[in-house]
């Protein structure tokens, strides 16, 4: 991936964390926007997110999320001002979640020594 690509796919994940933060859907919890990766083209983006939760409310996140890519593509084409706005998809990245529950196995295994 080219310096020029990871400075889009930056630009992109601020704009996007900032304008889901003021979303009102009450579908969306606590949602983390983890990482984006926008096509060469930048006709298409997927954003990586994280959801604070149970299975249910990630389910739900994600349905307000999906719902709402068309007032965050607007976010974006004005704050960004780029040649073409990227049609959002949304997906669940279960790093985060991985990354806590490693944690509380080692914290588990020490725990018994």
């Amino acid at each position: 991936m080219g310096e020029r690509m990871r400075r889009v796919d930056e630009a992109v994940k601020e704009v996007l964390s900032e304008g889901i933060g003021e979303l009102k859907d009450p579908r969306i919890g606590f949602v983390t926007v983890t990482g984006v990766r926008t096509s060469a083209d930048l006709r298409h983006a997927r954003v990586f997110v994280s959801v604070l939760g149970s299975e249910r409310k990630r389910e739900r996140s994600l349905e307000g999320l999906a719902a709402a890519h068309g007032v965050l593509q607007a976010r974006l084409a004005r704050q960004l001002r780029m040649k073409r706005t990227p049609q959002l998809a949304f997906e669940y990245d279960p790093s985060v979640e991985r990354g806590v529950r490693m944690t509380q196995l080692i914290d588990e295994l020490a725990g018994d020594e």
